[in-house]
């Protein structure tokens, strides 16, 4: 028989404690959205909102969601962070219309000694009557264990004279925050496991902090020691390194720990991630598991090569899962599997040789540092396409093209005309028509007039990057005879001298 799945539930405290990352303050409007994503789409059981009494705009946003969950029988998932402070905090929520208040409480000997300076009776005493009021009022009551990881480190005593004094009175949750991002794994599973031993009665919640870049793994810790519910935001947001992210977390928890369930989408992370991105101004790393832009795609071509063949570079973390598209990146250390699978996606088939040119034209971009995309590939491949036809009896070898203040741009070129060398320099407009001038005097010595230009256009491809393909059509008229070539290069001026050393070699 296989054992029964656990279930953890997810608190997502992006609008409370994510909002404390440093330059971010959200909107009530902004909160409003997320929060709605976050219990209807991403569908966490739970979201912290705010900090009670911070300021006018924080009661306008809890105020709006509060009326909207209400109005959709989810008030009671919408929970705010509030303090030991006798009536205070519980007449904000009351004129905000919350109804679950996270009581901040002193979780280490440390904090209570050097910050309340008061004794552990008398902070049991000021918690119980806030406890009491609340009870009183309608208010559900969860309480944090502030600084819990070095209490437990320091004053384990104090830590479980305080649990002791907790699990008699009408709270819901106790919520163990690892504050400062200290804890280690083995100690998040040592300390939570004897805690959970001790009181096999009480819902506990971990709290992870990012501080040494552990807040994943101590939350994969904290579900083996048999935490009943996680707290995570959105892109890992919070304060200083910020906290266990959602989308890390929900992929350890699902791809290694069978025996538990939580209700997150998985197809919702993506969106939601890319929403609170916009509206915090903080943007994701690239590199950033799950959600991050580059961590589906594939740049060795070795690889790429792999998931041709019985997909040996897979894993269970599939992009699909998470709403997103394995992508494989196009430059110097692509190769050719890469560019197969790019031309597959947009349903091209190239000969071999021209394969081999296409991907040398990637490999020479990506030697340049620039960055190619799907949508630069059909221009590249044209390019190349349109060269196989054109004979190379014109060849300009060199050229120096130079733009100085408050003197005219010149250029220096070296051309070899069916065998023949040729050099000349010239000044013009730009570096483009000093280029050209030094090529007219070229093929006036040989007493052949060149097409004259009668349109210059300068394209990049849809959807690529502007740093990394630049296309010029040049139109060109001779002898009533009109006709274009193109040139592709990351430098515009240089695609240009492409175009028109086609039209050299096609007089």
């Amino acid at each position: 028989m296989p054992n029964k799945q656990r279930y953890i539930e997810i608190m997502d405290t992006t609008l409370r404690d994510g909002e404390q990352t440093s330059g971010v303050s959200f909107s009530a409007s902004e909160k409003l959205t997320i929060a709605q994503l976050l219990l209807t789409e991403v569908k966490v059981d739970r979201i912290e909102v705010a900090s009670a009494r911070v300021s006018e705009g924080e009661f306008d946003a809890v105020k709006k969601i509060t009326k909207w969950a209400k109005a959709n029988g989810l008030l009671n998932r919408v929970e705010v962070l509030t303090f030991v402070d006798g009536d205070v905090s519980i007449k904000w929520m009351q004129e905000a219309g919350a109804k679950v208040m996270n009581l901040l409480t002193k979780g280490s000997l440390n904090h209570l000694t050097h910050q309340l300076k008061k004794k552990p009776e008398q902070h049991f005493a000021d918690i119980a009557a806030v406890i009491k009021s609340a009870k009183k009022k309608g208010i559900e009551t969860n309480v944090y264990l502030e600084d819990w990881s070095n209490g437990m480190r320091h004053s384990r005593e104090y830590v479980f004279q305080y649990l002791d004094f907790i699990v008699t009175q009408p709270v819901k949750r106790v919520m163990l925050p690892d504050t400062l991002g200290i804890l280690t794994p083995s100690e998040v599973f040592e300390f939570i496991s004897e805690i959970v031993q001790r009181y096999p009665n009480t819902h506990f919640d971990f709290h992870g902090h990012n501080d040494y870049d552990l807040g994943t793994a101590n939350v994969l810790e904290a579900m083996k020691a048999g935490v009943h519910g996680l707290h995570l935001t959105v892109n890992g947001m919070g304060e200083r390194a910020g906290n266990a992210p959602l989308a890390s977390a929900i992929a350890v928890m699902h791809d290694f720990m069978p025996q538990i369930k939580s209700s997150v989408v998985e197809n919702s992370l993506y969106s939601v991630s890319k929403l609170v991105e916009t509206f915090s101004g903080i943007r994701i790393p690239a590199n950033k598991p799950v959600v991050g832009e580059n961590v589906f795609t594939q740049t060795a071509g070795i690889h790429a090569d792999g998931d041709k063949k019985k997909n040996l570079y897979f894993s269970e973390l599939m992009p699909e899962r998470f709403g997103r598209q394995r992508k494989y990146a196009l430059g110097k250390t692509s190769g050719k599997a890469n560019i197969e699978n790019n031309l597959a996606q947009l349903g091209i088939q190239l000969s071999d040789s021209d394969l081999k040119k296409v991907t040398q034209r990637i490999i020479e971009l990506g030697d340049k540092k620039e960055v190619v995309t799907q949508a630069d590939l059909p221009y590249i491949i044209s390019d190349i396409l349109d060269s196989n036809t054109v004979t190379d009896a014109v060849k300009i070898e060199n050229y120096v093209l130079t733009h100085s203040k408050d003197l005219r741009p010149s250029a220096t070129i070296s051309i070899v005309i069916n065998g023949e060398s040729f050099e000349e320099h010239a000044q013009g407009d730009g570096q483009y028509d000093a280029f050209m001038n030094a090529l007219k005097k070229i093929y006036k010595q040989k007493k052949v007039e060149l097409p004259v230009l009668t349109d210059y256009a300068v394209r990049i491809p849809p959807g690529g990057k502007s740093d990394a393909l630049c296309e010029t059509i040049i139109t060109w008229n001779i002898n009533n005879r009109e006709f274009k070539t193109r040139g592709l290069d990351s430098d515009q001026t240089v695609s240009a001298i492409k175009a028109t050393q086609k039209m050299l070699n096609n007089i």
